[in-house]
């Protein structure tokens, strides 16, 4: 192989490792920004705002906070492993399950502040 020949495939070769790694980033860019994971994780991000600020308020003590926390958490974990799984997305179903998860975790929340 000569010189000319060898540094045109390594400028090949790099030129196409470069190429895949904006592909990729861009793709997780794209799952995360995904309209169905978004809702779910700012549901999620909203009701951790009302456990604190409840807890703040002294209308839940640490214990019913912390057990929210926790509900919360575990609806995250499972939104992350149906995303994993589901080609970086959630599908119709998966968000329908966990926005009903959120739902009792929401009707908790109020219950135990009122």
């Amino acid at each position: 192989m000569t010189a000319i020949s060898r540094s045109a495939l390594v400028l090949a070769l790099a030129s196409v490792l470069g190429l895949s790694g904006i592909a990729s980033a861009s793709a997780a860019t794209w799952a995360e920004k995904h309209p169905r994971r978004v809702e779910v994780n700012h549901r999620l991000a909203n009701q951790d705002r009302r456990v604190d600020r409840d807890l703040a308020e002294g209308k839940v003590t640490a214990r019913q906070a912390a057990r929210l926390h926790h509900e919360d958490h575990m609806v995250r974990t499972s939104e992350r492993f149906d995303a994993r799984f589901g080609r970086s997305h959630l599908t119709r179903a998966e968000q329908r399950s966990l926005n009903q998860d959120e739902n009792g975790i929401s009707r908790q929340i109020h219950r135990d502040a009122h």
